[in-house]
């Protein structure tokens, strides 16, 4: 017996819930492939999720002996299931990802496509990519976990990625992106790269200081994936972090505010690191004078809290019944014209939270700086 797995699977949770064990809590206990069979048991060591996708990484033993380290993905389909739709076709029994794996050694990087099939027990398409699929010396699989295997099973193996999986502490990135099977079933016609669709994070970008070039297009960071980043936590610095400049930001050509010198700063402190619907964290500096043009949320939720300065908030007359009270005035909402909105007095620790479907600005018309931190996250 390893003792690693006897001194964890002894502990009085793991002995009840018989699935899976966590070195402190049990956390992923709907099912996973080769729970089949009681001879096999998980370690999960970290688990990540964004967006309906979830990655786990860790251990498996088969009768007590360690097996091998595996990286287990589940995705929900919802961004891809329209896409496909729109080409007349059905995401069926499976789906591929592209999976790039990223440890702390950059030589033992690699990326590969792996299939996907779906499951009904977690209601996903996944898959769980071994180290290896061979049985310690002088054991064998079960045969209910064994007929999952194989190169495009549930539990598969990518050679390239073996050595990254090695060290499964070490694997602290990965790269994903879905897109639909290479087969249309129940024809069976072949879907060509080039007409098949992708989910990539719709297209996700990110911010960096690249110039202080204000709205300069080399700030923006194509990425076309999505990160699942395993590190497990951050010490930051706000200041350390240079800003990221915009000029007339949320505004449209003909906005009266509009001018050359209508800059804001923006600290992207937080982005792709985040997990769940989260999309980024960052302090936005306005100067005096300056104002962010009034822009509506679709989709996406947006909370402002100030931290430093007055000024004054623009929120859509109706969202929010609280603000009645306050002076109502006409602002240009970029892409849709003027409507009707509440002037908002704002201080440290005054929040404007906005809903999806909501609209809101913000101005400084004071002598010092107006500072505040935003969060936005997808409303699903």
């Amino acid at each position: 017996m390893d003792p690693a797995f006897n001194d964890i699977f002894t502990s009085p949770w793991n002995d009840i819930f018989k699935v899976v064990f966590y070195p402190d809590r049990i956390y992923h206990a709907e099912y996973l492939n080769a729970t089949r069979s009681p001879r096999y048991r998980y370690n999960v060591r970290e688990v990540r999720s964004y967006l309906g996708i979830n990655a786990l990484k860790g251990e498996v033993y088969l009768d007590g002996k360690f097996l091998s380290n595996f990286l287990r993905l589940e995705y929900r389909s919802s961004r891809l299931v329209e896409q496909t739709r729109e080409k007349k076709r059905l995401l069926k029994d499976q789906l591929i990802a592209w999976v790039r794996v990223l440890p702390e050694d950059e030589s033992k990087k690699a990326e590969a496509t792996v299939k996907l099939s779906y499951c009904s027990w977690i209601d996903a398409y996944e898959v769980e990519i071994w180290e290896t699929l061979e049985p310690p010396a002088g054991s064998y699989h079960d045969f209910q976990v064994l007929d999952q295997m194989g190169r495009n099973g549930a539990i598969t193996r990518v050679k390239a990625f073996s050595p990254a999986l090695a060290d499964i502490k070490s694997l602290t990135k990965i790269e994903l992106a879905f897109r639909e099977n290479d087969r249309n079933l129940p024809s069976g016609y072949q879907i060509s790269s080039n007409d098949a669709v992708w989910d990539n994070d719709y297209s996700r970008s990110h911010q960096e200081p690249r110039t202080q070039d204000p709205s300069s297009p080399q700030n923006t960071i194509s990425d076309l994936n999505y990160l699942i980043n395993f590190q497990r936590g951050w010490f930051l610095q706000t200041p350390d972090i240079a800003p990221v400049r915009y000029r007339n930001a949320m505004m449209d050509s003909d906005n009266p505010d509009k001018s050359d010198t209508n800059i804001i700063d923006m600290r992207w402190i937080v982005q792709r690191e985040l997990g769940g619907s989260m999309v980024f964290f960052h302090e936005v500096t306005v100067p005096p004078g300056i104002v962010e043009g009034t822009h509506q949320h679709i989709g996406t939720e947006e909370l402002y809290y100030i931290t430093e300065g007055e000024g004054i908030a623009y929120m859509r007359v109706g969202d929010d019944p609280a603000t009645e009270k306050y002076p109502t005035v006409e602002r240009q909402v970029m892409g849709l014209g003027k409507k009707e909105f509440k002037e908002l007095p704002v201080k440290p620790g005054s929040v404007i939270f906005t809903k999806s479907g909501g609209m809101h600005g913000i101005r400084n018309p004071g002598t010092k700086p107006l500072k505040f931190v935003a969060f936005l996250y997808h409303t699903n």
